[in-house]
């Protein structure tokens, strides 16, 4: 049990929990919303790598500034951590450069098949992921949390490409922003709370995900 927050409060949003295992999830818990470890520094990753930066109104810098965001949870009482399993896979030699073999066209044919593997059993795996926590976003509404609110791991692919010139999102209903593009520090939270993921990969990869309740 997390120490920052009341057995009370854990024990009230418990069904959260069952929820999200009997959905898939491979572990969740109740936490303090103060927990949620938030650092400027995330972001960079995501101007320094993604091939998702600019081209997704769910991604930055479309979407809030860590220390926007910052003031955002501090409103917050309570929130849900959700652990999933990729079922995907990759040898070591691999996954420690996915990206690389994945997108440069120099790579060795080899890699670049393993590569492509992981990533399309990765996607093919997880696209339930998104659709998971927004039942348990509508699920904490329903008992009585309007501004239950979830954010997901990995970028939106509910459109090949993005409204971004239009600047409206087209599904707004279903699209959610990734917890890391506002800043949120998820292997530190995951630590923090007790349920650490494991990085670097190794084996199938663990991901986390985020329910603001209140």
């Amino acid at each position: 049990m997390n120490m920052s927050i009341p057995k009370t409060e854990a024990g009230k949003y418990s069904f959260l929990v069952d929820a999200a295992k009997d959905l898939g999830a491979a572990d969740a818990k109740v936490i303090a919303a103060s927990d949620v470890i938030v650092e400027d520094r995330v972001t960079l990753k995501c101007r320094s790598g993604c091939i998702g930066y600019g081209k997704k109104l769910t991604c930055p810098p479309h979407v809030p500034t860590p220390g926007e965001f910052r003031k955002i949870l501090a409103e917050y009482h309570t929130a849900l951590l959700v652990k999933f399993i990729s079922p995907a896979e990759a040898e070591p030699n691999v996954i420690c450069s996915i990206y690389k073999y994945w997108l440069d066209p120099a790579a060795p044919a080899d890699k670049k098949a393993q590569a492509e593997k992981f990533w399309k059993d990765h996607f093919n795996g997880t696209g339930s992921f998104a659709p998971m926590m927004l039942e348990l976003e509508r699920t904490a509404f329903n008992a009585g949390n309007p501004f239950a609110l979830a954010f997901i791991n990995g970028s939106c692919r509910l459109c090949e490409t993005c409204n971004v010139k239009g600047g409206i999102c087209l599904h707004p209903t279903q699209a959610r922003i990734p917890e890391h593009a506002v800043g949120v520090n998820m292997v530190a939270t995951a630590e923090k709370a007790g349920m650490p993921i494991k990085f670097p990969v190794q084996g199938h990869p663990e991901l986390m995900a985020l329910l603001l309740i209140d």
